[in-house]
């Protein structure tokens, strides 16, 4: 099997490339949109907010610390990377839990 688009190795565990919608009702998963992760956060944009929002979450949901997400580049953009401090399998499984990857 492939691997997801969003997802490549890292000499530190896997880089993920994500779009974010800030502002949304509420922070979930919206699919994969041109090659990165699109996730709606329930955080403005004001003040790094957003990026906590998603470190904090994305910590959560892959059942990691805080210090093994972090914000590589895009802190100010809707497009980000991060480096999981995650072997690339278990970030592929997250993946295929909440029905991202494999395509359908």
């Amino acid at each position: 099997m492939s691997s997801p688009p969003c997802l490549t190795p890292h000499p530190d565990g896997a880089l993920l490339r994500v779009s974010v919608a800030p502002n949304a009702k509420r922070t979930g998963v919206d699919g994969l949109h041109d090659g990165a992760l699109r996730i709606r956060l329930a955080a403005p944009p004001i003040e790094g907010r957003a990026n906590e929002a998603l470190v904090a979450w994305l910590a959560k949901e892959l059942g990691c610390p805080r210090r093994d997400v972090t914000l590589l580049r895009g802190e100010s953009s809707r497009r980000k990377d991060l480096v999981l401090a995650l072997p690339k399998a278990r970030v592929e499984q997250w993946l295929a839990e909440i029905g991202v990857w494999p395509p359908a």
